[in-house]
């Protein structure tokens, strides 16, 4: 998952050419997105769009209201429409999923649909030093940030230098659970500057991070690009794997030592690990 396409629940002319985006998972979006007045009925339409948005393959996930007066309706009208997972917003503790894992469960059994996943959206200071905690819980499959919010709580601008820490603290717990980890060290909030984005999710995968959420369908080109190995990163690691292949424990390539971490890298770039 590449690129995570978020989409308003309550547009239709947007849900209309979501699955046309070539993005890797479409977030159905219930929260910021949504004016309070067209939450219910954007959630009602789930049942249309979940299957409309993913008809072309991608994943599809719905992002939820973090209200419990809501936030358990959207999770069950998602599981009915046939989502993938949930986007969970403002995750602040493990508990929050055990909940949705328990009250889901009674739910997806008659349908006999897989369980959903999870991925946590942690978006204030205290989620953040907790991350690895959070990144524990039942069905959790992967760690995002929320930029803006998180500045927010902090009483801070959005700028990369702002959230580069606590990005990298979120994206080391997702890491050290084995987890997916998703985004840029910058906000997501500036979709015009595609350089800048380039850049940006470069420096991502660079890190390790496994995609980028974005807001706006001419960002997903860029980071299905950014997140993709290219021509030189493929043809340097079938070299290694080849070598590594032939019986050799350590060698050379291109004028520096290959060992076994080298090798275990090369064989997941090119997904033979």
């Amino acid at each position: 998952m590449r690129s995570l396409l978020y989409v308003p629940a309550s547009s239709e002319r947007f849900i209309a050419k979501a699955h046309e985006r070539g993005a890797d998972a479409i977030i159905l979006d219930l929260e910021d997105s949504v004016l309070p007045a067209d939450k219910l009925s954007a959630r009602a339409a789930l049942a249309e769009a979940v299957p409309a948005v993913g008809r072309n393959g991608a994943k599809v996930f719905v992002r939820i209201n973090a209200d419990a007066d809501l936030m358990f309706a959207d999770a069950e009208a998602a599981c009915r429409a046939g989502a993938y997972g949930l986007y969970v917003p403002k995750a602040r503790e493990a508990q929050t999923f055990a909940d949705l894992a328990a009250f889901l469960h009674p739910i997806e059994v008659p349908l006999q649909r897989a369980a959903m996943v999870f991925v946590a959206l942690i978006e204030d200071p205290g989620a953040v030093l907790d991350a690895r905690v959070i990144a524990r819980a039942p069905r959790v499959i992967g760690l995002s940030a929320g930029g803006e919010d998180l500045a927010l709580a902090l009483g801070a601008e959005p700028m990369p230098e702002v959230l580069r820490l606590p990005k990298l603290l979120i994206h080391y717990a997702a890491k050290a659970e084995g987890l997916l980890s998703f985004g840029m060290l910058r906000s997501t909030a500036d979709y015009a500057d595609h350089e800048a984005i380039t850049a940006a999710a470069r420096e991502a995968r660079m890190h390790g991070f496994d995609g980028a959420t974005c807001v706006h369908p001419a960002v997903v080109p860029l980071l299905n690009e950014g997140f993709s190995p290219n021509a030189a990163e493929l043809d340097w690691a079938e070299r290694v794997v080849d070598a590594a292949q032939a019986g050799a424990g350590s060698f050379v390539i291109d004028g520096r030592m290959v060992d076994a971490p080298v090798i275990a890298r090369a064989r997941r770039m090119l997904g033979t690990e």
